[in-house]
């Protein structure tokens, strides 16, 4: 499967979920985004994710990422990156062990296509 075909059925479950479908972006997060930059905003995403989900044991899982206050916080929520149980159903990656580079490069990627689609939308 490529990474096209992988996005696609991802995006379309996710879409498919009334939780995961019912975040997006308000006018003043967008803003934000255009203020910052994509590239700043992709190295917030990088480092949310380096710090709140790529260690092996996660003290408050479930429970460290905000429903609001940055665009990544939502766009995670929207995109089932926010914790390692949702990482785990819906992104195949196992908790209890620390993600690789690529992983989180991928989470991030995840993200930000995420945050992309919003900012072209309405």
């Amino acid at each position: 499967m490529t990474k096209d075909e992988w996005y696609a059925q991802l995006f379309e479950r996710l879409g498919n979920s009334k939780f995961r479908s019912s975040f997006h972006l308000k006018e003043k997060d967008k803003e934000y985004v255009r203020e910052k930059g994509l590239e700043t905003i992709r190295q917030h995403a990088r480092d949310f994710i380096a710090k709140r989900e790529a260690p092996a044991v996660i003290p408050n899982d479930g429970k460290q990422t905000p429903m609001r206050g940055h665009p990544v916080f939502i766009a995670q929520h929207a995109t089932a990156t926010c914790c390692r149980e949702c990482i785990r159903k819906w992104h195949k990656m196992q908790p209890g062990r620390e993600l690789s580079q690529i992983q989180q490069e991928y989470l991030v990627d995840v993200i930000m296509t995420w945050i992309q689609k919003e900012m072209n939308e309405r």
